[in-house]
């Protein structure tokens, strides 16, 4: 039986891909990511079912950095016996004399218009790099 042998051999590096992709991330600055960050406390503030109104203003906002990935974390600091109420008021809940309250997807829907934005100027930015 023949044995036959390929041998590949490569010279060079990633250098120019590398400069390339690094030249695509650089219009993604942290200050589109708080102007984002801010448009969408606006958004979730807005659209979030009212009683007293401290659910809606209690809507905050972190951009974080982790290994080369920027990300924006939505929270809302209002509380009652360490139940967060948005969630509550996202998913349902039972109440105290054993019934349950129907969750409102309202978190969705008020962001969507925000991450379509998003995705339109990120587009854009690649696009023009």
């Amino acid at each position: 039986m023949n044995n036959k042998t390929i041998k590949i051999i490569s010279k060079g590096n990633f250098n120019k891909t590398e400069k390339f992709f690094n030249r695509l991330l650089e219009p993604f600055k942290m200050s589109d990511f708080d102007k984002y960050g801010k448009m969408g406390v606006k958004l979730l503030s807005a659209n979030t079912p009212e009683d007293t109104g401290l659910t809606a203003s209690s809507w905050s906002y972190d951009i974080v950095h982790d290994k080369g990935k920027l990300s924006i974390i939505w929270s809302n600091s209002n509380e009652n016996d360490g139940q967060v109420i948005a969630i509550l008021l996202q998913y349902g809940h039972a109440t105290n004399n054993g019934g349950y309250v129907k969750g409102r997807d309202y978190i969705n829907p008020a962001l969507q218009p925000l991450f379509d934005k998003m995705l339109d100027d990120i587009w854009e930015e690649v696009i023009h790099a």
